[in-house]
């Protein structure tokens, strides 16, 4: 019996084959966007997952304002942060974030669903997020995917 067929193939920097990915948020619900891009940028999806290696893809996301919540969410959830000065907690509300800058809600929901250590920070640097339709990747030729198909 040939013992080198049942060897283990692990994915490096050198043999993972990253693509570039087109999703458009326009009435997406933003957990369920956050998860399945947060896959994609991982590389779940392919054959040859490696945990220990950015085997993901490069994903633009595109109508990031057109994003939905459901429910009450868009008024009632909070996020905190600190300044690290006494009295310095801060509290925004999703509409809010929604208000000034909606890149940054789709960014944050994704980097919550991410590894917390180098490789995630990594990985979470393959993510481009656009307020619009229009983006700055044309010449990527990014492949535009259908999220609902997905699982």
């Amino acid at each position: 019996m040939d013992t080198l067929s049942y060897k283990t193939i692990s994915a490096n920097k050198a043999t993972v084959n990253k693509e570039w990915l087109l999703v458009d948020a326009e009435g997406e619900v933003l957990g369920r966007l956050a998860s399945k891009v947060a896959k994609l940028l991982r590389g779940k999806y392919k054959p040859g997952f490696t945990p220990h290696v950015d085997c993901g893809d490069n994903v633009i996301v595109i109508n990031a304002d057109k994003v939905r919540l459901t429910g009450n969410k868009l008024e009632q959830r909070e996020y905190f942060s600190h300044s690290g000065y006494p009295g310095g907690k801060r509290v925004t509300t999703p509409a809010a974030i929604l208000a000034k800058h909606p890149e940054r809600l789709i960014q944050r929901s994704i980097k919550g669903m991410l590894p917390k250590n180098r490789l995630g920070s990594k990985i979470l640097g393959n993510l481009h997020v656009f307020v619009t339709a229009e983006h700055t990747h044309e010449a990527q030729k990014p492949k535009t995917i259908n999220l609902n198909l997905l699982k």
